[in-house]
This record gives C-alpha cells, sequence and structure tokens, in this order.
C-alpha cells in the first residue's frame, strides 16, 4: 500500500481573517499491523501467560517516523497518534496482509458516507439530519473528532445545553481530538463556544489543549480571550504574558492585553474583530 496522505499541524490564530497554515506533513500509509505482547491470568497455581494480539494503522512520515494508530472494535484506525522510531517498529510491529481491505475498508467507507451525508444536512441548514448521522458515525468511532466536534456544535445552535455538556465531556475525555493534526478542529470550536459565551466550556476545552501543548502562544491567547470576557481579567493577563513570552512578536495579543490594561474591561467579541487592536 503505498497511498500518501498528509498531516495537518496547524493552529490558527484566533482571527476572522485568513491566516495561512503550515505546510501539511505528507505520510506514507503502509497498512494495518499487528503487536503482540505478553500478557498474565491468573494467580497462584491457575497463573498463566499468552500473547496478547492488537491491530494498529501506521503511516509513515518523511522523517522516517512511523505514527501507529490503534483500530477500534470496528477495525477503524481511532484514537491517538503515537510516533515509535524505524527501529522498534521493524522489531515490534508485523505487517497483516490484507487486513486492511477485508476488515477495515467496509467501516471505513461506511463511517465517510455517514459524515457526507452529515456535511449534505449541514449544508441544507437540516440540524436534526446533521445531529442524526453525526451520532450514526460515532456508533462506528466514539473518538472522531470531526463528528464529535460538529455535534458539540449543533447543540449549541440548538440551545440544548445538556446535550451540549454531554459532548463537552467526550470531547475533554477525547485525547485524541487535542493531537496536532486535529486542532484546527478544536481551535474553530473553542472560539464557537466563546462566541457564544458558554465561557466556561471554552475556559475548560482551552485548559485540556494547553495540557497537552503549554508552549503554544495560540492557546494562550484565546483562552486568555474566554477568560477575559468571562470577567476574570487578571487570569487573562497572565495568559497573554505567557503568550508573549513564547513570541514576543505576537502582536494580538500584545494589543489585548494593552487594551484591558488601559480600560480594564474585556473586548466585546461581537463588537472587535478577533486579535485586532480595539
Amino acid at each position: 500500500m503505498d497511498d500518501i496522505v498528509t498531516i495537518t499541524g496547524a493552529v490558527q490564530q484566533e482571527q476572522e481573517t485568513d491566516h495561512e497554515s503550515p505546510s501539511p506533513i505528507p505520510c506514507r500509509i503502509l497498512g494495518v499491523y499487528s503487536l503482540a505482547k505478553a500478557a498474565a491470568t491468573g494467580h497462584g497455581a491457575t497463573a498463566r501467560t499468552y500473547e496478547q494480539k492488537t491491530y494498529w494503522f501506521v503511516r509513515r512520515t518523511e522523517d522516517d517516523e512511523y505514527l501507529v494508530q490503534a483500530l477500534n472494535g470496528n477495525a477503524i484506525p481511532s484514537g491517538p497518534l503515537t510516533t515509535v522510531s524505524k527501529g522498534e517498529f521493524i522489531r515490534t510491529y508485523h505487517p497483516e496482509a490484507g487486513y486492511y481491505e477485508k476488515r477495515c475498508l467496509p467501516f471505513i467507507d461506511s463511517l465517510k458516507k455517514k459524515l457526507a451525508q452529515a456535511d449534505k444536512h449541514l449544508a441544507e441548514e437540516d440540524l436534526d439530519g446533521a445531529e442524526k448521522e453525526f451520532c450514526k458515525a460515532l456508533l462506528l468511532d466514539e473518538k472522531h473528532p470531526k463528528a464529535n466536534i460538529e455535534l458539540g456544535k449543533i447543540h449549541m445552535q440548538k440551545g440544548d445545553g445538556k446535550k451540549l455538556a454531554s459532548a463537552m465531556r467526550r470531547i475533554l475525555s477525547n485525547d485524541a481530538l487535542f493531537q496536532e493534526q486535529e486542532r484546527h478542529l478544536f481551535n474553530d470550536f473553542g472560539i464557537t463556544l466563546r462566541k457564544e459565551k458558554h465561557f466556561a466550556e471554552a475556559i475548560s476545552f482551552y485548559a485540556k489543549a494547553l495540557e497537552h501543548n503549554s508552549c503554544d502562544e495560540n492557546l494562550h491567547f484565546n483562552i486568555a480571550r474566554a477568560l477575559a470576557e468571562s470577567g476574570n481579567h487578571d487570569a487573562a493577563r497572565t495568559h497573554l504574558d505567557t503568550a508573549l513570552a513564547l513570541r514576543p512578536d505576537f502582536e494580538p495579543a500584545r494589543r489585548y492585553r494593552d487594551y484591558l490594561d488601559k480600560v480594564g474591561t474585556p473586548m466585546a467579541g461581537d463588537a472587535q474583530s478577533d486579535g485586532a487592536a480595539p
């Protein structure tokens, strides 16, 4: 299998104007490999060991690193990507010829169709239809980043606080969503949460993202916006200071901090362009 895919590693600044994304990371799909490990069961006289085999979808980067992702119960690559070295990969992973085509593709194709149908409903502003299809997609892959994020947006649009809270719990427990290649999704969702005045949810969301990458100045800027608009100016300034320490030429963060220092009140999200000077 020699298909080429790309993984985008872009965290957009919270701005409504166009912002050029970094070049995507090219990857070569290698297919499905198995990983066998010894496992133990029982105690004392009943103790025994056995071989436990798991299946992984594998991509290789141009830097000769291997990105492995576990297959879920439906044989769909799901959850976080893990990077392993070439040496470790060769020693411990074994190819499973034909597994991807026979076991994975039928479920992957079904998932793609459900997501495409959901997108069609969204384009037609049919939120109920889109919600139904995204829920079907989650039955195949409960950790699918786009399905989880889009459901969260739908619940916001429909004003369903109970379902939004449930979606937030799923999202915050989904480490795969907060990885580099999905940050364009979670950053957009965080911005939407803030603009819809779900400040607590936006703050929790960006705090979770910072657990995965505390050195991202854009995340510090975005959480500062949510904190400031919720009235917590001191915490907002702390994150703005951190953003500027990480990137001294980060002008949107500098302008926003200067604005808070000058007037002592948050900028209204509806009245100002995100990231722009007041």
